[in-house]
């Protein structure tokens, strides 16, 4: 984790499953509305991508884990070594992996073992989460003032979204709290990569300046320009897919395009009552 591709790994591990879950989520929500499915909207589909997205989450983390222990230099499994601790930084990323990679495992086996509660994968999200959060809340001792502080907004994101995960454990079907949690999920990724480019610039120029509290400053105001354009990227999500499934899958199932365009009428005629 230690190099900028340490931290673009973990970036676009994030950013993959952000925009996954928004689309998901939203997809979802449209076929919610119709009284008939078609294949595209059936339960069987949706089980099946719940399956590949378990497998997708184990390799990302079993590709982490073997990033983390075995690069050039790296501890190769070993925690003591010569008397003294073996890198502890690298098996705190580890750690990270390890526990997103049973999130992918509790994935599979929900949607392939019916005796399995359907909420289980939400629980093992928002445990992900906030061990995720309280690592990086331990991760920055004895470190400069600007590393610190770029730490903290990723413990901030990522605890905030353990949260909006926990939420929707004890609720279900809340497209508004599954995109939020899409949103900073997507926060937390691009957050990754402006962590990279602050303390390892890929250009192999200096790093900034760690004890420039302007340069703090001006990242506070950059998060905030992080978390709008993860609302856009998520705006723009969801409104190709609504234009996708209502104007390009009428020939799939024309019918249930008809009934989405009258649940949504009705939906409006109750609103505005």
């Amino acid at each position: 984790m230690g190099s900028f591709k340490g931290h673009a790994l973990p970036g676009t591990f994030f950013f993959i499953m952000a925009l996954w879950w928004s689309t998901k989520s939203i997809l979802k929500h449209i076929f919610r509305k119709q009284k008939r499915t078609c294949y595209l909207g059936s339960k069987a589909l949706f089980r099946r991508a719940e399956i590949l997205e378990g497998t997708v989450l184990v390799c990302m983390a079993l590709t982490g884990m073997t990033g983390e222990q075995f690069i050039p230099g790296g501890p190769y499994l070993t925690l003591y070594k010569e008397g003294q601790w073996n890198q502890l930084m690298g098996w705190h990323h580890f750690t990270m992996y390890f526990f997103f990679g049973l999130l992918g495992v509790s994935n599979i086996l929900c949607f392939t073992i019916s005796s399995i509660p359907v909420s289980l994968p939400r629980l093992m999200l928002s445990n992900a989460l906030f061990v995720e959060a309280f690592i990086f809340y331990n991760h920055t001792h004895g470190r400069q003032m600007l590393d610190i502080f770029v730490h903290q907004l990723l413990f901030l994101v990522v605890f905030l979204t353990g949260v909006v995960a926990f939420i929707e454990f004890l609720t279900r079907n809340n497209v508004i709290l599954e995109l939020l949690r899409s949103s900073l999920t997507l926060l937390q990724a691009t957050w990754f990569w402006q962590i990279g480019f602050v303390l390892y610039p890929p250009s192999g120029g200096p790093a900034w300046d760690l004890a420039d509290h302007e340069n703090s400053v001006f990242l506070t105001m950059c998060f905030c320009w992080h978390y709008a354009l993860s609302f856009i990227i998520i705006g723009a999500n969801y409104a190709f897919l609504t234009w996708f499934v209502k104007s390009r899958l009428k020939k799939l199932c024309p019918s249930e395009v008809g009934l989405l365009k009258n649940a949504e009428r009705e939906q409006e005629s109750e609103e505005e009552m």
